[in-house]
């Protein structure tokens, strides 16, 4: 009896083993082979870890150029084991189930299996942080600054509110970032926040938050944004200049040496769309500042077969995107 039994047990654990493996094989699939089913996926089903890569389209553009394209998928690359979110201010239940003809490109992100896409829902967002108030009292079309200052506020309370690494859409990532608490030196004694990372309601944040409302001065270009974290770091740290390749530390936050991210320097930024007669490895780099903002005027795109250094960060870090421009 008792072995009949023990039979029994083998064949039933067998089959539910069989069936868990089966059902595991979809979940995978549902990832990675039907794209579109991700709209039925809510934030908080995908930021659970603390660890997510963000990104923000702050304008109703659904339509990202390539270097936009090359940020999302080169992250999704480099950090292949955490959830890439994508938050896009035109995206709604309407638009996100017709992108796959009306906006190739995004479709084409979300394919990739660690891609996540999201309408930017701010009132949400700011839901229990300082900002909230705020929100509710500015009037946006007052603001010249508006879409720059919306964003500074956004990364605030994201950051804070899920945990993870914010980077602006001009920053190629070339190889994992290996602290938690950070902000990335732009140069010594000054903080850039177009890449930053922090554990989950980081102290860090709060305070910054709290300075956002409380000195808020939209008229000032970066006073809510690299201004605003520089202030708060240097309130904490007596910062000094950087020695040879080594990071700063102050509390728990490092202060990531500006090779780090910004090897060529924002008044260089012609640089990147240059040929080079030896091209840099960046082998102390985490990711590349594109300096977007500085070619607003110039426009300057990746052209096919011109061997810049653009071109051949596309191939090497977002070939998919690149193959796309082909």
């Amino acid at each position: 009896m008792l072995k009949e039994i023990h039979m029994y047990l083998c064949i039933f654990f067998l089959f539910a083993f069989g069936i868990f493996y089966e059902l595991s094989q979809e979940t995978s699939c549902f990832f990675s082979c039907k794209p579109v089913l991700k709209q039925f996926l809510m934030p908080k089903d995908v930021l659970t870890q603390g660890r997510s890569i963000f990104f923000l389209e702050t304008t109703d553009r659904l339509q990202p150029p390539p270097l936009v394209l090359c940020s999302v998928e080169s992250a999704a690359r480099i950090y292949s084991d955490r959830s890439i979110i994508f938050f896009m201010k035109g995206l709604d239940n309407n638009t996100m189930a017709s992108f796959k003809s009306s906006s190739p490109s995004l479709y084409f992100l979300s394919a990739m299996k660690n891609i996540f896409l999201f309408p930017l829902q701010m009132d949400i967002l700011f839901q229990d942080t300082p900002l909230l108030s705020w929100y509710l009292q500015v009037n946006a079309t007052q603001e010249k600054y508006w879409v720059y200052i919306i964003s500074d506020a956004i990364r605030l309370a994201m950051v804070w509110k899920y945990g993870g690494i914010y980077m602006d859409t001009d920053v190629i990532s070339i190889r994992p970032i290996p602290v938690a608490n950070f902000l990335a030196a732009q140069s010594s004694q000054f903080s850039s926040n177009g890449i930053l990372g922090f554990h989950h309601h980081h102290w860090f944040l709060w305070d910054c938050m709290n300075d956002f409302v409380r000195n808020y001065h939209g008229d000032i270009w970066g006073n809510q944004g690299p201004y605003l974290v520089t202030r708060m770091l240097q309130r904490l740290c007596n910062l000094t200049n950087f020695q040879k390749g080594e990071d700063q530390r102050c509390h728990n936050i490092s202060f990531l040496h500006p090779q780090r991210f910004y090897p060529i320097p924002y008044n260089q930024w012609h640089k990147y769309y240059e040929v080079w007669d030896s091209r840099p490895d960046f082998n102390v780099s985490y990711a590349l500042h594109l300096w977007n903002f500085m070619n607003h005027e110039e426009k300057r795109n990746v052209t096919i077969g011109s061997n810049t250094l653009v071109e051949n960060l596309f191939k090497a870090h977002c070939p998919i995107t690149y193959q796309s421009l082909v």
